[in-house]
């Protein structure tokens, strides 16, 4: 059974171009081969291992940058070469050899010293792989550091060289004697030097003196007039020097073809080593990209499900970052419950993106590589992934692009199951609406029946409804930013989505009659359905973005209240630190006044006073002093009331945050209808406009719109609040500013003239065509068309055009001056 389908899988979601990006960061072919043989993997063991394999060595390369990463040289092929006796490393292969030996040595050196719970599955690539310090030492006594055969490589080699260089010295040395001698005799020039030619060491020497010297002429300059002469007396020496390379090339020889013999034993342990460079390779360069998509290793759990937070298409990102951009990321969920999602939204807005951005992130994860979602988000494992997408048009074996969709909808669900992911772009297309619809709904419950997981993209209503009472498949939709007009390329789970058919088309400005038509042809309830699909989910919107600045007022207050409370039982703290002072210091002067009150009424009392004015004077003493304690009493009583209220006012939060989910369903629930008063503001049913009311009779309202006076049925008019007609008002002053300046600068750029000579008759028209509506639209009344005079085809078929559209009033000949038959000038109405 096939684990993808179809062969071109790859190519469909784009891990071709993955498998590109990992070959351009090997440091060799040992690792672009491993890229060659990425397969996917079902087996939990093998892929655990290869993911945390990637996982480690992206931490590894972020927490340090001493990696090896030089020599990464393929010796296989050269290795496989001296498994034939007598055949032996040349001195270059030798040195690579050496260099990448040095290389893996460094690696498992590297490796070694790192901590073992920091790395542990990098470690155990260790546990395989052999090093063989003899054979690098081996070669270090052959080469020197520059890759150069010693001197001493073999005492037959030292004697050789050594005896050399001495006769290349004494050649050299009676070469410069003779040129010396040459020159003082007039037979060579004073800046002359010794040549090689034909490796030989030869004398420059003018053709008309070449024979004053005895020798052998070895070559001429083009000229003929300067002859290339080796002297006799060093014939014989340059001889035996030549001799001596030879014996030197054959020793050479002899010591390489040793050293093959030497390490032939051991090829397929060195093979080995080769296999273990190539697989650091092939993990650095899955490393790399990792670090560069900011992917990591999500928790797996081993059954089919989908839980991916802010996923993000890695090449999709990559050329938005070309272009400055930023990615929106995706967030989708499928699980064992709800296994099938069915996204729908207008063109354009993302579906097909999204659809290949599961297929590609789970084809990247089950062949090992790490994918770019959040930390919080977790994967589950697939046996089989299946696609559905593009145009699979077969003139070869005579298919057409519905039956090729077909056929793979027949290959699905034959071979689909409950660890299987199905991928489908555009479900049920390419065929009559109708019957192409049913197929894709009957295809679709088997798949559900199936426990097939999978993502399908559709613009069909009937699968939307389906989907919506069926257990197993959930609707989904691509946001739309109803007012912009624009595409929002975020995915939303547990609604369908709207095609925006209409509002499409009236952006790019089909004619309004054109859409009418369309609206009475498909019927008026199909299009409310879509209407109110798109109210649904811009009100959706709108209360969760105030329930978001809910939840901010809602806390900021919390934190207020906090403070305030901290504050308070602080100012309480200090204020009874103040009375316990004040008391104290009250006290002592009380003490003090009544002891200065005894002693004045002791000299009363010796003096003789009245009783009555003493006790007076008593009395007011006393009353004094219980309104300092009454004071007191007062204050603290104030305080402890200011806590009490705003401990309730807390209760009473917290009690309103736990009463929330009921609250929104009674707000949910329809409010008994407000009788209309003159003055409110109304909106008919089906309509968007809002007016007010002027005068009410009993079935009747006179209803103001603008400047527009209408009588309505009250049973028509749906009552609106102030809030939202200011809202609509300030939206529909915008809408008009933005509109009359847009108008404004098309005004300032509009020229009344259009060439359309070398076109076809058909594009020709349809140029005019847009030409008319701008001109209509910005109130010009002349235009020119220039067409040229030809053969006439092509003016004739523009003015019988121009004669059935209606904003024409009339079109004729350019004056002869200006152009004449080539010219047409139209006026419009």
């Amino acid at each position: 059974m096939a684990k993808i389908y179809p062969d071109n899988f790859e190519v469909k979601i784009g891990f071709d171009r993955i498998r590109d990006l990992l070959k351009g960061i090997c440091l060799s072919t040992l690792g672009q081969d491993k890229v060659d043989q990425i397969e996917f993997m079902t087996k939990p063991g093998h892929l655990n291992f290869e993911l945390a394999l990637t996982d480690e060595f992206s931490k590894l390369l972020q927490d340090s940058d001493a990696f090896p990463v030089s020599y990464y040289f393929d010796m296989r092929p050269a290795l496989a070469k001296i498994k034939t006796e007598g055949r032996f490393l040349d001195t270059n292969e030798l040195f690579n050899l050496k260099r990448s030996l040095e290389t893996i040595m460094a690696i498992v050196r590297f490796l070694t010293q790192q901590k073992e719970e920091s790395y542990p599955t990098l470690k155990k690539l260790l546990e395989e792989v052999q090093v063989f310090p003899y054979v690098k030492q081996r070669i270090d006594q052959i080469l020197n550091q520059h890759g150069k055969i010693r001197d001493n490589a073999s005492p037959e080699l030292a004697r050789i060289r050594c005896e050399l260089f001495s006769k290349q010295g004494n050649v050299s040395k009676r070469l410069h004697s003779i040129l010396k001698q040459a020159q003082r005799d007039g037979l060579v020039e004073d800046d002359a030097s010794v040549s090689i030619r034909d490796g030989r060491p030869v004398i420059p020497i003018s053709s008309a003196m070449k024979r004053r010297i005895s020798g052998i002429v070895h070559d001429e300059s083009s000229t003929g007039k300067t002859s290339y002469i080796e002297p006799a007396e060093v014939v014989e020496l340059n001889n035996e020097i030549r001799e001596l390379e030879y014996s030197e090339k054959r020793e050479i020889v002899k010591i390489l073809v040793e050293f093959s013999d030497d390490i032939r034993p051991y090829l397929s342990e060195l093979m080995n080593q080769y296999e273990f460079l190539g697989t650091i390779d092939f993990i650095r360069a899955k490393a790399q990209l990792a670090n560069r998509m900011d992917a990591i290793k999500p928790k797996i759990e081993w059954e089919g499900q989908l839980e991916w937070v802010k996923a993000v298409h890695p090449l999709l990102k990559f050329n938005l970052e070309k272009e400055k951009r930023a990615v929106v990321p995706l967030s989708i969920t499928l699980s064992q419950k709800d296994h099938l999602l069915l996204i729908s939204g207008p063109n354009a807005g993302g579906k097909s993106v999204c659809l290949k951005t599961v297929g590609l992130l789970q084809y990247m994860l089950q062949c090992g590589l790490l994918i770019p979602v959040d930390d919080s988000s977790r994967a589950g494992i697939f046996e089989q992934i299946f696609i559905d997408i593009g145009d699979e048009q077969s003139i070869e074996n005579d298919l057409s692009t519905y039956s090729s969709h077909l056929m793979n909808m027949k290959f699905f669900l034959k071979n689909a199951n409950e660890k299987t992911l199905v991928l489908i772009d555009e479900f049920g297309t390419g065929t009559e609406p109708m019957l192409g619809g049913s197929i894709a709904e009957a295809i679709l419950d088997q798949l559900n029946q199936a426990g097939t997981f999978g993502v399908i993209t559709t613009h069909y209503t009937n699968l939307k409804h389906f989907a919506s009472s069926a257990e197993g498949i959930v609707n989904g939709a691509m946001m739309y930013d109803s007012h912009r007009m624009e595409p929002l390329f975020q995915l939303e789970i547990g609604k369908p989505g709207s095609s925006f058919a209409f509002e499409i088309a009236r952006k790019i400005g089909m004619p309004e009659i054109i859409l009418q038509e369309a609206t009475n042809k498909i019927g008026k309830d199909h299009i409310d359905f879509d209407k109110h699909l798109r109210d649904i989910l811009r009100d959706k919107r709108y209360w969760e973005s105030k329930r978001q600045r809910i939840r901010q007022v809602e806390k900021s207050l919390d934190d207020v209240s906090s403070r305030y409370e901290t504050d308070l039982k602080k100012l309480n703290d200090q204020r009874k630190q103040i009375l316990e002072e004040a008391k104290a210091e009250a006290a002592r002067i009380l003490a003090e006044a009544n002891k200065k009150v005894e002693n004045t009424i002791r000299e009363i009392r010796e003096n003789q006073a009245e009783k009555e004015k003493t006790r007076a004077i008593r009395k007011q003493l006393e009353t004094f002093k219980e309104e300092v304690v009454e004071n007191d009493a007062d204050q603290d009583e104030w305080i402890q009331r200011k806590i009490d209220k705003l401990k309730n006012k807390k209760e009473k939060r917290k009690e309103k945050k736990a009463a929330t989910p009921e609250t929104a369903k009674k707000a949910l629930q329809p409010k008994e209808e407000k009788s209309l008063e003159q003055g409110d503001k109304v909106r008919i049913e089906g309509q968007d406009t809002i007016g007010e009311v002027l005068e009410l009779n009993d079935k009747n309202a006179i209803v103001a719109f603008g400047q527009l006076r209408t009588s309505v049925s009250r049973k028509k008019l749906t009552l609106v609040s102030n809030n939202e007609a200011k809202r609509e008002q300030k939206t529909y002053n915008q809408t008009k500013a933005n509109i009359n300046k847009n108008l404004s600068a098309k005004r300032l750029n509009f020229k009344p003239d259009i060439d359309i000579r070398g076109q076809r008759a058909e594009e020709a028209i349809t140029n005019i065509q847009a030409f008319i509506d701008e001109a209509i639209m910005l109130n010009v009344h002349e235009l020119r068309i220039l067409h040229g005079k030809g053969s006439g085809i092509l003016k004739e078929m523009i003015r019988n055009y121009l004669k059935s559209e209606p904003a024409v009033n009339s079109c004729r000949d350019e004056h002869v001056q200006f152009g004449g038959a080539g010219i047409t000038i139209v006026e419009l109405g």
